[in-house]
């Protein structure tokens, strides 16, 4: 952002500089440096790549989720790697094809809550007044559902369709980055670059565009790292609950519910599930701490 100097038409759009540009490349190059010399971020990195190649690639590794072999809860062996459940299946082969719904709702449902909640956060923080207040009180009316309960009329709202679950996530969680974008927005609006953007005469849209927006930007993609875990771990609860995938869809929450009852006398059928949620879930917060101590 360039000062503004007495006598500048109200017009003159301001205009990024050579050495500044120079100094933003030189940040983002020590942000990437940083990220990349963090273990805990290069092996959360990897967990994720590792699903999603799965997510993808099941079919081209032969793989056979709903194929019944016969052997019904066999423990883990060398030729089914995870054991059998109770109907017979091989469970890695479940645990793998699996991480497609998880994968699919998941991103899909955080990315959308990123941009409704981020767009409506900067959206009251930029204006305050009575768009502030009529936002903020709304969304603590989402905020004080219980979660279960908000997510219950959500589904009977929508359905249970792939697209209406990734609707349902968004809708989820929106309010929560709703807040928190907005906080960041609250904390640029009194810096002196806003200050000078409106006396330069600049439009509302194109202040919170180019001036705000790349300001908050990293607070923008920590919220959807974040939501990531959340949604999937979500998605994976729904499923669990009868109210996602159906039978005999292979999905993480799915087969745990299916073989909960087995738990004590065939622990792998509801174990390798969960830790399969668990590790993207852990994973998409380590990226996210990562990610906000480079950003900060």
């Amino acid at each position: 952002m360039t000062a503004v100097v007495p006598g500048a038409l109200a017009t003159d759009a301001p205009v990024a500089t050579g050495p500044e540009q120079t100094a933003g490349s030189r940040r983002a190059r020590r942000g990437w440096r940083a990220l990349l010399g963090r273990p805990t971020f290069l092996v959360s990195v990897a967990v994720l790549v590792w699903w999603v190649v799965l997510a993808v690639g099941w079919h081209a590794l032969g793989l056979q989720p709903f194929a019944k072999t016969g052997e019904l809860l066999q423990a883990p062996s060398a030729a089914h790697w995870f054991g059998t459940d109770s109907l017979g299946r091989d469970v890695f082969a479940r645990v793998a094809a699996g991480a497609r719904p998880a994968l699919v709702i998941g991103p899909f449902g955080a990315a959308l809550a990123t941009v409704l909640g981020g767009t409506l956060g900067l959206v009251a923080g930029f204006h305050r007044g009575w768009v502030d207040t009529a936002l903020m009180r709304f969304f603590d009316v989402l905020l004080a559902l219980p979660s279960l309960i908000f997510l219950v009329v959500l589904v009977g709202a929508f359905g249970v369709s792939t697209p209406a679950l990734v609707l349902i996530v968004g809708v989820l969680f929106a309010p929560g980055i709703a807040r928190i974008v907005r906080a960041a927005v609250l904390v640029e609006m009194g810096k002196s670059y806003v200050q000078a953007a409106r006396l330069q005469g600049e439009s509302a849209l194109r202040a919170m565009l180019t001036e705000l927006l790349p300001n908050v930007v990293g607070v923008f993609v920590v919220q959807a790292v974040l939501s990531l875990g959340a949604a999937i771990f979500i998605t994976a609860s729904l499923s669990f609950l009868g109210l996602g995938s159906q039978p005999p869809a292979a999905d993480w929450g799915l087969d745990i519910n299916a073989n909960r009852a087995y738990l004590q006398a065939a622990w792998w059928t509801v174990v390798f599930p969960g830790v399969a949620v668990a590790s993207i879930v852990v994973a998409a917060n380590l990226i996210a701490d990562n990610l906000k101590e480079v950003t900060e």
